[in-house]
């Protein structure tokens, strides 16, 4: 009998699950099942939102007889696999693609969290997204899993990409996205709104969920 594989998508602040819904496609014609579960993104905290949200959707694969427990997350949903792993452990052989993660925050997160519509907008969890020592994705410790990264290098906010530092995609720097124990790492020419939809991270997604690596021949 084939292992049952899962895949649970985790969309990014202020988004919803259908942004994610190329994605799930994708994966479909993999014969992965997908979770495509929304969550809402301002109105927690991320660790609030890792065991409220996430927990759930894994234990729903877990009630499902998974074999493996993927994850594809954008933006703040990496953030949250982080926390969620703190203290879970994922089926032997599970995978993560993360993109365009603010793996070290954002310093849009620095220069606004201040500011009344900024709260307002993106609630809790935005707030904490910052660079400094003290926010959340800086606090998480190493988790033990095969992490690919994907992240873009274009903007279409130059306001916002004289802000950050370094190569970026308008809202997280080319750098911030690494992960200490990542297992590969790409950076593909697209902005951070609409990177999970582009072809080759589509495929690059799907290859590194199979093999643990990216295919360098996906162009």
């Amino acid at each position: 009998m084939m292992e049952k594989e899962f895949v649970i998508l985790l969309h990014g602040m202020a988004r919803t699950r259908h942004s994610k819904k190329a994605l799930a496609r994708r994966l479909e014609k993999n014969r992965y099942t997908v979770i495509n579960d929304g969550y809402r993104s301002t109105a927690k905290t991320v660790s609030a939102i890792a065991e409220t949200d996430l927990a759930p959707m894994v234990k729903k694969c877990e009630n499902a007889g998974a074999g493996k427990i993927h994850f594809v997350t954008h933006s703040l949903g990496g953030i949250v696999v982080r926390c969620y792993l703190q203290d879970h452990r994922l089926p032997e052989g599970s995978r993560i693609v993360m993109i365009s993660p603010p793996n070290h925050g954002s310093e849009i997160a620095d220069a606004f969290r201040k500011l009344p519509l900024y709260r307002w907008l993106y609630g809790p969890a935005g707030t904490r997204l910052g660079t400094g020592p003290d926010s959340v994705p800086n606090r998480l410790g190493p988790v033990r899993a095969e992490i690919g990264v994907i992240t873009g290098d274009r903007s279409l906010n130059p306001i916002f990409s004289w802000i950050i530092t370094g190569k970026n995609d308008g809202k997280v720097s080319v750098n911030s996205a690494r992960l200490d124990e990542m297992a590969d790492f790409i950076v593909v020419h697209n902005s951070h709104s609409f990177i999970m939809q582009n072809k080759i991270v589509l495929e690059q997604t799907a290859a590194f969920l199979k093999t643990g690596k990216f295919d360098p021949e996906i162009r």
